[in-house]
């Protein structure tokens, strides 16, 4: 019998395995076939397929929880590194019509904003001027960068979560298109045996009633 092995199996790009799909269950099996082991290896197949499937799909989950996340922050930072610029811009004109510089100047107006103390609690807060933001990293590490530097690395988190997003949306099609070939060559197997052990009792009963006619 032929065994399922993942070693020279085709691989996708992530190096899941491709599962052979079964066209000929008699020569698959062999000379002496042995329905059972093929089931076990198949059942064991399945099992990690759906074990990746698994954790493939808890992964999709927290990126999809993660990405707006991570959009929401981006949005916030370039607000005021665009803002900032355009303060410097104002100050920086010395030529510009005294109403430039009105209190109605967008630019100059305090920025308030709410911010969350708890699910469902939030404070009012007037900003003040900085070029600096702190940024979560995880693992309770807090880093405090400039602007630019925030805005860069906001945006290349946010590629890469994007990235890593379509390749686990990629891997999940791929291993349930595996856990279905497998299915069918459980189904295959399974419904061979059947026949054959059918074939193998018809047989045997009219063996058995050959000899009681020569009897």
């Amino acid at each position: 019998m032929s065994e399922v092995s993942t070693e020279n199996q085709e691989r996708n790009p992530r190096g899941i395995p491709k599962a052979p799909f079964i066209a000929d269950v008699a020569d698959f099996l062999g000379p002496d076939p042995s329905p059972e082991n093929a089931l076990k290896e198949f059942q064991a197949a399945l099992a990690k397929y759906r074990y990746m499937d698994h954790n493939l799909a808890q992964r999709r989950r927290g990126l999809e929880e993660k990405i707006p996340d991570i959009k929401k922050t981006l949005a916030m930072v370039e607000f005021l590194q665009e803002r900032r610029e355009e303060k410097s811009a104002v100050k920086g004109e010395e030529d510009l019509e005294d109403d430039v510089l009105d209190d109605d100047t967008n630019a100059s107006k305090p920025l308030t904003t709410t911010f969350e103390l708890n699910d469902t609690l939030y404070a009012e807060a007037e900003l003040e001027d900085t070029d600096t933001v702190y940024l979560w990293l995880g693992a309770n590490v807090m880093l405090a960068y400039k602007l630019p530097a925030a805005v860069s690395l906001l945006r290349s988190k946010l590629e890469a979560a994007q990235n890593s997003l379509a390749s686990v949306i990629e891997d999940l099609e791929f291993l349930r298109e595996q856990i279905t070939v497998m299915e069918v060559n459980t189904a295959r197997v399974y419904n061979w045996d059947v026949k054959r052990r059918r074939e193998l009792r018809e047989r045997e009963a009219q063996e058995g009633k050959s000899e009681t006619k020569v009897g």
